[in-house]
């Protein structure tokens, strides 16, 4: 199996999608010791290190030729820096710390590829400076002995791989293996199509979460049969899932709830909502894809978070569906602990595509 580390890691929905295509996740880095639980709980074979990857990211705990591939997704922030301050050196910024420290695992491990994924945005930011001194720094030969990387991205839609929401990811891929990535998408297509042939077909939110029933006490439900293709791919063997518990809403957030039908948001209140959301108390469209689901998806004024029949936000394992995470992956943490991994996670089945299409790349090598 390919040996791959994962990077800020949250719960693992990136090793989620790349050990299913086939990778040995050895590693995994999370500064945030609650959520590295959960990581340990789902990805038991893996070495977990949780802590600060500004105290790991040298040759005591990584060394040259450990792992072929790395993945992972520096917060945003990291990349936030003011025009006057670009000529003292991008990666000296001490507000790119984040970034700067993925670029040294890269450096030390060499791997053959590594992929970052972050917000649509970061190609824009600063006019594109910041992604231009990101492509720089891995292209520059004096940085890796003669033998840089070549940096290639895409704006990726969850949509457009069979997932029920409306986020967008710039997925940044650096490699040391000549290919054309848009090539190796349309191939990868080809490939997962004759084998899940209904991989990319529109999922809807009712396609996700139809038989899930009501939530428990204790979060674990057991489903009788699958309603859609897409509950069948991300089914237990056993049928049980987990963290289906709703939030206790107050008796005002209900009564406003009530009263608002699918696609319909605060507007339609006959009161002044002190919200900064636009979809504030926002109603799913069960036949309709969600917004990108967000670490407030508990929330009523967080989104369009409010389940499409009944009068309460989505459920953690809703939010996991709607994300595409698998049915037995479980979980822990406070509410708010959950709500954070789920929010932030990378969806498994996007990840997925992207582990079949660097196996496939790798087959060139």
């Amino acid at each position: 199996m390919i040996k791959t580390i994962d990077l800020f890691a949250g719960c693992g929905g990136f090793s989620c999608g790349f050990e299913k295509a086939g990778f040995n996740i050895v590693s995994a880095v999370e500064f945030d010791k609650n959520i590295a639980k959960s990581y340990e709980l789902n990805h038991k074979g893996t070495k977990m290190i949780a802590d600060d990857i500004k105290n790991v990211d040298n040759e005591n705990v990584f060394k040259k030729g450990i792992a072929d591939i790395i993945i992972g997704g520096p917060p945003c922030q990291g990349f936030s820096m003011a025009g006057a301050r670009i000529r003292n050196g991008f990666i000296d910024d001490p507000r790119n710390y984040l970034f700067k420290h993925y670029f040294n695992v890269v450096k030390i491990v060499r791997p053959k590829i590594f992929i970052i994924e972050n917000v649509k945005g970061i190609l824009n930011l600063k006019n594109g400076m910041i992604f231009e001194k990101i492509k720089n720094i891995f292209e520059d030969p004096k940085n890796f002995d003669g033998k840089p990387y070549k940096i290639q991205y895409k704006v990726v839609k969850a949509k457009e791989f069979g997932i029920p929401q409306n986020r967008e990811r710039t997925i940044i891929i650096g490699s040391q293996i000549d290919f054309n990535l848009e090539k190796e998408i349309e191939n990868t297509k080809k490939i997962i199509k004759k084998n899940i042939p209904n991989f990319f077909e529109p999922v809807t939110v009712w396609d996700a979460i139809s038989n899930l029933g009501l939530p428990t006490e204790d979060g674990v439900v057991q489903y009788q049969k699958c309603n859609s293709k897409y509950q069948e791919f991300l089914k237990a063997e056993n049928n049980i899932t987990y963290n289906h518990i709703k939030t206790n809403h107050n008796n005002k957030a209900i009564d406003r709830m009530s009263k608002i039908k699918i696609n319909e948001n605060y507007t339609v209140l006959d009161e002044k909502i002190n919200t900064v959301h636009s979809g504030s108390y926002g109603r799913l469209d069960p036949n309709g894809i969600a917004p990108t689901i967000t670490t407030r998806f508990d929330t009523p004024t967080g989104g369009k978070f409010i389940h499409p029949f009944e009068n309460r936000t989505l459920t953690p394992r809703e939010a996991a569906r709607i994300q595409s995470f698998p049915d037995n992956f479980k979980f822990s943490g406070t509410k708010s602990c959950i709500c954070k991994q789920i929010g932030n996670a990378v969806p498994p089945k996007l990840a997925y595509f992207f582990g079949i299409l660097i196996k496939e790349v790798l087959k060139n090598d």
